[in-house]
C-alpha cells in the first residue's frame, strides 16, 4: 500500500478510535447510572444521548468528563508503547496507530480548550458543572500544551525511526 493510503486508512483508524473510546467512555458511564437513552449518529459524528432529566449535576458533569479522560489515558499509553509499535512490520498498522495517537492525544484538549467557545460546549457544558469553565479551559490548555510536547519528544521520534528502518 503507497503512502497516500497508509495516511488515509490512518486517517480513518483515528476518527473510528476516537469515537470508539471518548463516545465509549460516555455510553459505559450512562449503561452504569442507568441513564442511557440512545446513540445519535448526525453530521458530527457520534453522540450518546441521556436521559438528563434523571441526572445530578455530578452525575452530569462526571458523563461529560468521562470521554475526554479514556482518550488522554488511552492516547498517553499509546504513547509509552510507541516504540513497541514501532516494531511491527506492517507500515500500514504504524501509520494507523500514529493517527490514533495524535487524535486521542490533541483532539479534546484542543477542543476543551479553544473550540469548545466557538462551535459550542458540548462536553464543557457538563464539565462546568464539576468546575468553573474557565479553570477548565486552563487545565486542558495545559494538557494541550503537555501532550503537544509528548509527541514532539516522544510519539514522533518513534515512528520517525520506525518507519525509516521500514524504507
Amino acid at each position: 500500500m503507497n503512502k497516500r493510503l497508509r495516511q488515509y486508512a490512518g486517517l480513518l483508524a483515528a476518527i473510528a478510535a476516537y469515537y470508539l473510546i471518548h463516545e465509549g467512555a460516555h455510553l459505559v458511564y450512562a449503561l452504569i447510572i442507568g441513564v442511557f437513552k440512545q446513540i445519535n449518529i448526525g453530521g458530527l459524528g457520534v453522540q450518546i444521548d441521556v436521559y438528563a432529566e434523571r441526572m445530578t449535576d455530578l452525575q452530569m458533569g462526571i458523563f461529560c468528563i468521562v470521554g475526554s479522560i479514556a482518550t488522554l489515558i488511552a492516547g498517553w499509553c499509546l504513547s509509552i508503547a510507541a516504540d513497541r509499535i514501532g516494531k511491527f512490520p506492517s507500515k500500514v498498522f504504524k501509520a494507523c496507530m500514529y493517527y490514533v495517537t495524535i487524535a486521542l492525544l490533541l483532539i479534546d484538549p484542543l477542543y476543551l480548550s479553544v473550540l469548545c467557545g466557538f462551535f459550542g460546549g458540548g462536553d464543557m457544558n457538563g464539565i462546568g458543572l464539576l468546575i468553573p469553565e474557565l479553570a477548565a479551559r486552563f487545565l486542558y490548555s495545559a494538557l494541550l500544551v503537555i501532550n503537544a510536547f509528548l509527541f514532539w519528544k516522544r510519539v514522533l521520534p518513534a515512528y520517525k525511526a520506525a518507519f525509516a528502518k521500514a524504507e
